[in-house]
């Protein structure tokens, strides 16, 4: 093995990334992330614009951040992820750095070079952080996979054709079909 795949990255690494690269960090080692595709840009927009104005209508409490966005998910140098949409009920966890701890949801939209790490690196340390709920989106899939873990329920898979329900977000009704 490489010094490099030894090496233990901080988020003072991710910060110092040249302008344009991106990457997250998981326990200390750090994952690049490639550039998204259009589908995987008009989901992120579509989605977080239904969860923005639903909230907006209905004075809600909370506010929806879509990527890039910084999460300081366990609060700690060692890891650190740019979800593609978080939702932030708590303002004491925001600042203009990003949001430290754990968002209230997560929607990451799965990409070919991502499946990995939406479907389960990332699903773990969504649960340990206390993430209440985590959403993955798969286009290729035409499903969303819904995990409301502050309730301790098992994961769900719902077709595009459903209307999804959000569990922190009162009324809130979400249209993939409409995106």
């Amino acid at each position: 093995m490489s010094d490099q795949e030894n090496r233990e990255y901080t988020t003072d690494d991710i910060l110092a990334l040249p302008e344009g690269v991106r990457a997250e960090l998981i326990d200390g080692k750090m994952y690049y992330m490639a550039s998204p595709t259009m589908t995987h840009q008009r989901l992120i927009m579509g989605l977080s614009a239904q969860i923005y104005n639903h909230i907006r209508e209905h004075d809600g409490g909370c506010q929806v951040f879509p990527a890039p966005f910084a999460v300081f998910i366990m609060n700690d140098k060692r890891n650190y992820f740019e979800p593609d949409i978080v939702v932030v009920c708590d303002p004491d966890k925001l600042d203009e750095a990003g949001c430290h701890g754990a968002p209230d949801w997560v929607i990451e939209i799965v990409s070919p070079s991502s499946k990995t790490m939406d479907y389960y690196k990332k699903a773990g340390k969504y649960a340990e952080a206390g993430v209440r709920e985590y959403w993955i989106v798969d286009p290729a899939r035409e499903a969303v996979v819904i995990c409301r873990m502050e309730k301790g329920e098992e994961p769900v898979i719902y077709p595009f054709t459903e209307k999804l329900v959000s569990g922190v977000v009162d009324g809130l009704k979400l249209d993939i079909q409409a995106v």
